[in-house]
């Protein structure tokens, strides 16, 4: 008789566990370095605002007097301008002075209340809890952004075409209502770091125990 033949171990090897996944600890943010990564980017937001409100404001608009016979542009007329102002800037810039003011609202002009809005939003986000406080102080510079582009454009206008009493008056109100609204933001923005940093600063002297 012939021996049986040995069966071949058909038997699977067992499956190892697969190693858990390394986690790298230093990947971890703390709720304290999310804030502190997100206040070194409103510091950041806050440096460029002030840069660009200085170069747009204080630095390109003083320099096109020297295009307009030393006239103010209307962006700086805070309590507004009348047809007559108009008319004297009209008589006074040629065609390039008036395409400079034109790229200029088109730059700078755009870029300064594009970065106020974005920078007080951020900051109001970071520093205030949600509700309805902080949809009102939303609402400050959104409507600052808002405004102050219409104004840049209504600005322009003025200075191409026939010059229409109700197209001097509508800017000379936005031009109004921005300042209004810039100065509003800027207190917004103020107010909010300088309330988280007393809520902060309350706290560390809370937790070294010297309250």
């Amino acid at each position: 008789m012939s021996k049986p033949r040995n069966k071949k171990n058909t038997a699977r090897p067992a499956l190892r566990a697969a190693p858990a996944p390394v986690v790298n600890q230093s990947t971890q943010r703390t709720p304290e370095q999310a804030r502190g990564n997100g206040n070194v980017i409103v510091l950041a937001a806050v440096g460029a605002t002030i840069l660009l409100f200085w170069y747009f404001h204080l630095l390109v608009l003083n320099q096109m007097s020297d295009l307009s016979g030393g006239l103010a542009m209307p962006d700086q007329m805070m309590g507004g301008y009348s047809v007559a102002d108009i008319e004297a800037l009209r008589a006074a810039m040629n065609s390039d002075a008036i395409g400079q003011l034109n790229y200029v609202h088109k730059t700078a002009g755009m870029l300064f209340p594009l970065f106020l809005a974005l920078t007080t939003m951020l900051v109001v986000n970071l520093h205030t809890v949600r509700g309805p406080v902080r949809w009102v102080l939303w609402a400050v510079p959104m409507l600052f952004a808002i405004v102050d582009l219409w104004e840049n454009a209504a600005i322009d206008a003025l200075f191409n075409g026939p010059l229409d009493p109700g197209a001097v008056s509508l800017a000379s109100t936005l031009t109004t209502i921005s300042w209004v609204l810039l100065f509003a933001t800027a207190a917004v923005l103020v107010g909010v770091l300088i309330a988280s940093f007393i809520t902060t600063f309350k706290a560390k002297w809370s937790e070294a125990g010297l309250s």
